[in-house]
């Protein structure tokens, strides 16, 4: 593998990790990107922060996807923002890409607690 394939498979894995927190955070309810960015750091413990140079382009990357939609709307602070929203493709990629992480999940459990694994066997 050359060290540009490595390079692409790196951020194809980062982009589809916040692809799957922001389809999650979308879940439990329309957002606008700084809303979404706060959930994420506030529902990691403060561990995950999202800056805006990845964040909006990966909103723009899921609305091109069908995954989310948006639309104008004015905040509670009488600013113009773009709210984003779940729509039912991306409901169906979350739960495909949720169940896909878990599998994953539990693989690199394996193999960080093989004794765990053996265990349970």
């Amino acid at each position: 593998m050359t060290p540009k394939n490595r390079y692409q498979n790196r951020i194809e894995l980062l982009q589809g990790t916040l692809d799957l927190l922001i389809l999650q955070t979308l879940q439990w309810g329309p957002r606008h990107g700084y809303g979404i960015s706060n959930a994420i750091r506030a529902n990691s413990g403060s561990v995950l922060q999202v800056d805006t140079g990845s964040l909006y382009p990966a909103l723009h990357r899921l609305e091109r996807s069908g995954w989310i939609a948006a639309e104008w709307k004015v905040s509670e602070n009488s600013q113009r923002v773009r709210v984003y929203r779940l729509t039912a493709a991306g409901r169906k990629h979350l739960a495909a890409e949720r169940s896909r992480w878990e599998r994953l999940s539990v693989a690199i459990g394996g193999i960080l607690n093989p004794a765990k694994r053996e265990s349970e066997a």
